[in-house]
């Protein structure tokens, strides 16, 4: 390893600790996903959650995802599914999809799901060392353009946050795609799936992974 490599390593390491120690203090995170920039609170928090939820004007009663920053973090929520499920999650994760399960447990009961868990587990090897979930959800103000740079994080969250991170402009071609959501919750009995939201991984990837269950509309 090099002094170039090391500097990396170092700056990489700086910045989970960073994220985790802002996200267990219960502060608002403004970081970069792998499809555009997101807030992210500790999903066991109420004062955290309605923290998020002001900054970005989200209704209350609107429901927002756990995201885990690798499969193995995740792997108490994919324990609990179905092995028909679980094995559906473990061909789409990590990668730029939400994933719509069943919590019949309410293990994260303030993400508001009412039975349905929205579950991320992104690409993104600068924060994959980060052992917390959080609840995100993209930050830019609720209705507003989603934000491929940080200077497109509207200055209110920024100001808001207790820690911004820069990641420099994601996507390609200048346009926010957001993660394609993905419901699962009839996929243990019925093998049945479908995709809620179009986003960054296109219908033939899902239906590549998910070859043994039909896509219903």
């Amino acid at each position: 390893m090099d002094v170039s490599d090391g500097a990396c390593v170092a700056r990489r390491m700086a910045r989970r600790s960073a994220f985790e120690a802002a996200i267990r203090s219960g502060a608002t995170v403004v970081f970069p996903a792998d499809t555009v920039y997101g807030l992210a609170c500790d999903p066991s928090s109420a004062a955290a959650v309605q923290r998020m939820y002001a900054l970005k004007g989200r209704a209350p009663d609107k429901p927002a995802a756990v995201m885990f920053f690798s499969v193995d973090a995740a792997a108490g929520v994919l324990d609990a599914l179905g092995p028909r499920t679980a094995a559906a999650a473990h061909a789409l994760l990590p990668g730029a999809v939400t994933l719509l399960v069943g919590d019949a447990d309410r293990r994260f009961p303030l993400a508001g799901g009412d039975g349905v868990l929205g579950l991320r587990v992104p690409d993104l090897p600068e924060l994959a060392g980060v052992s917390l979930p959080v609840l995100q959800t993209s930050a830019n103000l609720a209705g507003g353009p989603e934000a491929l740079r940080l200077a497109d994080v509207p200055e209110s969250i920024r100001a808001g946050a207790g820690l911004v991170l820069d990641g420099g402009e994601l996507g390609e071609g200048g346009v926010a795609v957001p993660s394609t959501v993905i419901a699962l919750t009839r996929y243990e009995d019925a093998g049945a799936w479908s995709i809620v939201r179009a986003g960054a991984v296109s219908s033939a990837v899902v239906a590549a992974a998910l070859a043994d269950g039909p896509e219903r509309t």
